[in-house]
């Protein structure tokens, strides 16, 4: 699956370099971000010097922790959301017969984020990252067990129980979310369903682009941290540690905000396609026709048996999205 994952990439990359203002939006909430972590840092020198008991200390810094991820991922998933409302309604409004697109698509798309989709985001924003990475951890488990099947039939439990945590905690609900203006709960059951009535599923499970991003995060906050950390070392060796820690950290945090509009555009496919395949033909016919084929041999090896070719791609009866 990693060179159909890499063809997907390049169309989301292509896809994003198309709408120029995308980048835009992740530099403002980059520097969001980055305000956000000033203050906090603030917050949590002041706690460390305060004259309170080592446990209220530790509460506090737990606190002060859990606060820096959920604002962190909040603000990349209202990142996320705006770039999928964009990707949507360039998709729904390209081609001859589409209706004219609306004036101002991003401008629109971020209100809707920050109005309309705040709470979801929100409340999404505190699993989401936690539980596909549970899953990941489980997938990878799973694979290196064996023939023990005791210890197989505890992970499998543990394998389906996170299974139906997806089903109400996955990234493809912000695309629900910015077209439909649903609750977040709903647009991931909604998702998850969809894939798997049209098979989209079996592309979905294998997908291998989180995977990728997250590498990529990680290379950029080493890269940062031992470019920064090798000048400290000649300037201020004392303080090597303390500045190269750091400097990698904020690193991934900028890399992680700037791949965001990839994984959007990545999502946003998939749904269009599962919703329904003209939306990506119109926009690019060959690379719709290299989903057919590859979900078609997906569902090959998942079922061990051929699968009609014109069972590929089934299209839902309701029409292409719009914008609430």
């Amino acid at each position: 699956m990693l060179p159909f994952t890499i063809l997907v990439m390049q169309k989301a990359v292509k896809m994003v370099w198309e709408i120029r203002a995308a980048s835009r939006v992740s530099y403002i909430f980059s520097a969001l971000l980055l305000l956000w972590i000033t203050l906090w840092s603030f917050g949590v020198s002041g706690v460390v010097a305060s004259g309170i008991g080592d446990g209220g200390r530790w509460w506090l810094l737990l606190v002060f922790s859990i606060s820096l991820f959920w604002t962190g991922a909040i603000l990349c998933n209202l990142v996320h959301v705006t770039i999928a409302g964009v990707i949507v309604l360039v998709l729904a409004h390209n081609g001859q017969d589409a209706p004219p697109m609306p004036s101002r698509p991003l401008l629109r798309s971020l209100r809707h984020a920050i109005s309309t989709s705040l709470g979801s985001i929100c409340y999404g924003s505190l699993f989401t990252a936690a539980i596909r990475t549970l899953r990941w951890a489980i997938r990878g488990l799973r694979s290196r067990i064996g023939n023990n099947e005791c210890l197989l039939c505890c992970v499998d439990f543990l394998f389906n129980l996170v299974e139906t945590l997806v089903r109400f905690f996955n990234k493809y609900a912000y695309v629900e979310v910015a077209v439909y203006g649903k609750s977040f709960n709903c647009s991931a059951r909604d998702a998850w369903e969809l894939f798997q009535s049209t098979g989209i599923e079996a592309l979905v499970a294998y997908d291998l682009s989180g995977a990728v991003l997250l590498m990529a995060v990680i290379l950029g906050g080493l890269v940062t941290g031992s470019c920064v950390g090798i000048w400290t070392w000649f300037k201020r060796r004392d303080r090597f540690v303390m500045v190269g820690s750091t400097s990698m950290i904020l690193g991934m945090i900028l890399v992680g905000m700037s791949l965001v509009v990839v994984e959007s555009a990545i999502t946003s496919i998939y749904i269009c396609y599962a919703v329904d395949p003209s939306l990506i033909s119109k926009w690019d016919a060959e690379f719709a026709d290299q989903i057919a084929e590859t979900l078609h041999q997906r569902l090959q090896h998942r079922s061990g048996r051929d699968i009609p070719a014109h069972m590929v791609g089934v299209q839902l009866p309701n029409p292409a999205p719009e914008m609430v």
